[in-house]
Formats: structure tokens, sequence, C-alpha cells
């Protein structure tokens, strides 16, 4: 992504967009700004109709449900803060649901903490979940959950869970909507000098030492700030993601950062699937192998997933999200990626049809042994 003006299905097949606590509640009332949010969703729906993927990850839910503990500014203690976002998830959804019914769009609520996505399996059922849903045109709406969430398994702000999604979800796009425009090479409200910085190639520690404290977001309903979302960038670009900081103050940003091109822009020097690709190949300990037939090997050097039907055997003990190795049918390694499936369930499915999977194993399961997003061939 190298240009915001020109933001469509080919550009941007997949975006996420961060919204905070101070975009999205107003600090007075305690209740959602419903008219900002009903034109950001005007904004999504006509980025869904080029067919672009949307995601969101959004704050608001602490700040959302404080008034009912009769508490006033950001709650102090770990149990006040679990207790407010307990009420404020169910307004925080009902909101989004509001939002975005006029256009006939399903919102989806998920909630994760660090642990979620540090943890393979459920990092691998996290994306399974995002895909699903986005398969059948929902839009997820991502928060921290913070209901559970403790000091060590936090992320600790909404700008670097955005990055971690946008990793998760293999983005092209990250969007942080803000109070400021982008990045100064200084505070711009305390230095008539300061310039605005349109896009940043590399993140080095100059750019780092712009993001002080005094170029922040902080306030009353909102955690976030300037260093957070270098850091956040930092995350996205190596993961493949650019990463764009726009203003959100007023009405439709989506559109207006669209229509002006205003925001700083982190490209990232290479697409998620490129990186994933790369990486894959690089990893070199294989926990077990499965052997395909030429059918199935055909199908993989056209861009297909490989399902259990191509399988003839598998060696070895693995477990899901294990790396495992493809074997040919003349006994030649042509390939790896990541098991949906561990040893023991793979051995049960080996054979069988995609519609036959669930019956086996008696349960609702992915039909692809190995995802074509996660395998390499040689």
């Amino acid at each position: 992504m190298q240009d915001l003006k020109t933001l469509s299905k080919e550009t941007c097949n997949r975006l996420i967009i961060k919204i905070g606590s101070a975009l999205l509640v107003d600090p007075d009332s305690g209740q959602i700004k419903q008219d900002w949010l009903n034109s950001l969703a005007q904004d999504i729906n006509e980025l869904r109709q080029k067919g672009i993927d949307i995601l969101i990850v959004s704050s608001g839910s602490i700040a959302l449900g404080k008034k009912d503990l009769g508490l006033f500014g950001r709650p102090n203690k770990l149990e006040e803060a679990q207790a407010s976002a307990a009420i404020g998830q169910v307004l925080l959804a009902q909101s989004y649901a509001d939002a975005f019914a006029p256009f006939g769009i399903t919102v989806a609520q998920m909630l994760l903490t660090l642990d979620d996505l540090e943890d393979r399996p459920r990092h691998l059922n996290a994306r399974g979940t995002v895909e699903a849903l986005l398969s059948r045109r929902i839009i997820p709406v991502i928060n921290e959950n913070d209901t559970v969430a403790t000091s060590e398994i936090r992320f600790g702000d909404n700008d670097r869970l955005a990055a971690r999604v946008g990793s998760l979800a293999k983005a092209d796009l990250v969007v942080l909507l803000s109070d400021i425009d982008g990045l100064y090479t200084a505070n711009p409200k305390l230095d008539s000098q300061a310039h605005f910085i349109e896009c940043v190639p590399e993140i080095t520690e100059e750019i780092e030492k712009m993001a002080g404290p005094a170029v922040s977001t902080n306030s009353s309903v909102g955690t976030g700030g300037m260093t957070t979302k270098i850091m956040a960038a930092k995350m996205a670009t190596k993961a493949g993601c650019s990463l764009a900081i726009a203003r959100g103050t007023e009405p439709h940003p989506l559109s207006q950062m669209i229509a002006t091109g205003r925001a700083t822009l982190f490209p990232a020097s290479q697409t998620p699937l490129a990186l994933r690709k790369q990486w894959l190949s690089t990893m070199q300990t294989p926990r077990g192998f499965v052997h395909i037939d030429t059918g199935a090997a055909n199908a993989l050097t056209k861009g297909a997933s490989l399902l259990p039907v191509g399988v003839v055997r598998a060696d070895g003990q693995f477990n899901r999200g294990d790396l495992v190795g493809i074997m040919g049918e003349t006994g030649h390694l042509i390939g790896q990626g990541l098991a949906n499936f561990d040893s023991v369930d793979a051995q049960k499915i080996i054979g069988s049809s995609s519609e036959a999977i669930s019956k086996i194993l008696g349960a609702s399961v992915r039909s692809t042994l190995i995802h074509r997003d996660d395998l390499v061939l040689f």
C-alpha cells in the first residue's frame, strides 16, 4: 500500500480500522457518539462495496461502562476497570449493530487477550473465526478482553492490538484513527515550525524520538499516544502490513482520508502473504510428514489447499499448528506447511472427502489439512 487515495481491492484486499475511546465516547455524557459512528459505518459500507474486507478494532467498553458504577475519569483499580468493561461491552456491541443495521451489515464481537495470540492453537482458532466471519461478509469488531486481562496478559493499548490483528488476519493496511492527522517533526500545537510527515519508509531512531509524550492522544477516556502508534507501525510493517495514522475527529473520517490523502503512511515492503510464505520456507524442523497422490500434488501447484482426500499416509506425531513436510509420490519433499489437525485426527481422515470429515471426527471442523496460505512448495 503506497497511496491512500487509490484505496481499492486491488491495492488493499483487507483493512483494519482502529477506533479509540476518545473518538467514540463523549467524555461528558459517557455515551457513544452515535452520529459519528453512523458516518463511519457509511464510509465502511462504501469500502465493502469495493470488495474490501473490513475488521474493526474498537476501544470504548470501559469508558461506556464506568458511569453505571458511579466512576469518573479512568478507573484506578483493576476490578473497577474490569467491571466497567463487563457493562460497556454490551453497550459497545449494540452501538455497532445499530450503526450498521441500515446497510444490512451484521457485526460480530470478538474479545482477545495477548495470550490468545501468543498460544498457537488459540491463535489459529482466532484466525479461523476471523476467516469464517469475513467469508460471510460479517464485520468482526475486536477489543481487548478487559474483563479478564491482567497486566501480565495485556496488549496495553488498542494501537498495538490493531497491529497484531493485522498480522493475524493477513491484512494489507491498518488505519489508526486519532485526534491528530499524523506524525509531525514536533508537537504542532507548540511548535509552529513543525512539519507534517506524509510517508515513513523506515522507522528510524529519529522517527521514534518524534513520537514523544508531547504529541499524544491521551484523554480522560483513552490511553493511546503517538509513541504507541509508532510501536504499532513497527509491528505491522514487520508483518507485511502497511499502517496509516489519520485524523478521525470529524464525521466520515475514512472518506475524508481517502479524498485528501492526509495521513502519515508507514508502507510495508512486502505483502503479508509473501512474508508468511518466506517465513514458512525458512522453517526447517517438520514434526511429521504427509504423503500425497499425484492429483493432490497437481492441485497444490495451482494454488489449492491440501485436502485429506489427497493424502495417502501420515508419519510422525504432530499437533495442530505444527510444521508438517509434504512428500510426493516419488518420496521427495515437495513442500511444507502448518497442520490444521493433530496426527491422531489426521490419521482418521486420510483419504476422506470434505463432507465426511465432520462425521468421522464428530464435530464441525475445517476441511483442509493444510491451508494454502500456510503452505509453501519447494
